[in-house]
């Protein structure tokens, strides 16, 4: 390229963003919405914890108390949700039902995402968009079925109830992810590897599943976050108290007829987006890198 092409390329996009160097400018484009942003992402964790610490004849009594504040913080909330309910049993089966659920998802996805990418068969593109519109079918249509097979097979009031019907939505939606991943690894890995005499099994495990860390840790937050916030397997499925998740024990344990506590509400409500914050947190790097391989052709 030319040093003319240069400096018409770099005077073109300096002007393109002059419009910045305005103060106003800046503050109506740039300022005013991101504080928008902010403020609509991070209003509803204020409130919830707010809410939290705040006695109940604040919670009520708006003309001697501020609600957007709290004069008088107390733990008594925390302190009746941790020691009084079953909800530190309702965060572990929570756990551990995301975590198991997530596991078998990404195991199915792995292998579904690689035969379709990979294998080059007939008809493999079509099973593929095949697998992602079966994510778009509403869980309020599959729980009919899914509930007669968990009632035939002894399930109905057990984790594993939750566990094996939840990769029916989790594992579709992964699996285009990977596919999406697995399309921005170049063939010619394979094929060098190919030449060396190395299986599939090989190739997957040593070459495939290393490189696609980000679109994994990416599928892995999604399954894991759509599996700790389920509300209607969890409703249908789950009778006893000691079994319940999180967003069914909060809501029909601490709603009792026309009795809202809200207090422990929020408190259960900010402790159990806790987790899939930190999560994020950790991860979101890979998150965002993944996101841009799925969509890359």
């Amino acid at each position: 390229m030319s040093s003319a092409d240069t400096t018409a390329r770099a005077a073109g996009d300096s002007g393109g963003m002059r419009y910045l160097d305005s103060l106003p400018r800046r503050v109506v484009t740039v300022y005013v919405p991101l504080v928008l942003f902010v403020f609509v992402l991070l209003f509803p964790f204020y409130w919830m914890a707010i809410t939290a610490v705040k006695p109940n004849n604040e919670m009520t009594n708006f003309n001697q108390f501020n609600p957007f504040w709290v004069v008088a913080p107390t733990l008594d909330h925390i302190r009746y949700l941790l020691l009084e309910t079953s909800y530190p049993g309702w965060l572990w089966n929570t756990t551990l039902i995301a975590a198991a659920a997530t596991f078998l998802s990404l195991i199915a996805s792995v292998f579904a995402a690689y035969a379709i990418e990979r294998m080059r068969f007939s008809g493999s593109r079509q099973i593929g968009l095949g697998i992602f519109l079966a994510y778009l079918v509403p869980p309020s249509i599959l729980f009919i079925p899914l509930a007669l097979m968990v009632f035939s097979l002894g399930l109905y009031d057990t984790k594993f109830a939750l566990i094996l019907t939840y990769p029916t939505f989790l594992v579709p939606f992964c699996t285009w992810l990977l596919m999406g991943y697995f399309r921005s690894i170049p063939f010619e890995l394979e094929e060098c590897a190919l030449i060396d005499g190395a299986s599939r099994w090989q190739i997957l495990t040593r070459i495939i599943l290393p490189l696609a860390v980000p679109g994994l840790i990416s599928a892995g937050i999604f399954a894991f976050t759509l599996s700790w916030n389920e509300f209607i397997y969890a409703l249908t499925f789950i009778q006893s108290s000691e079994n319940k998740t999180v967003p069914v024990g909060v809501l029909t344990e601490l709603v009792r007829s026309d009795v809202y506590e809200w207090g422990a509400l929020m408190a259960g409500a900010l402790v159990g987006s806790l987790p899939v914050v930190i999560l994020y947190s950790f991860f979101v790097e890979y998150y965002v890198s993944s996101m841009t391989g799925a969509v890359k052709e």
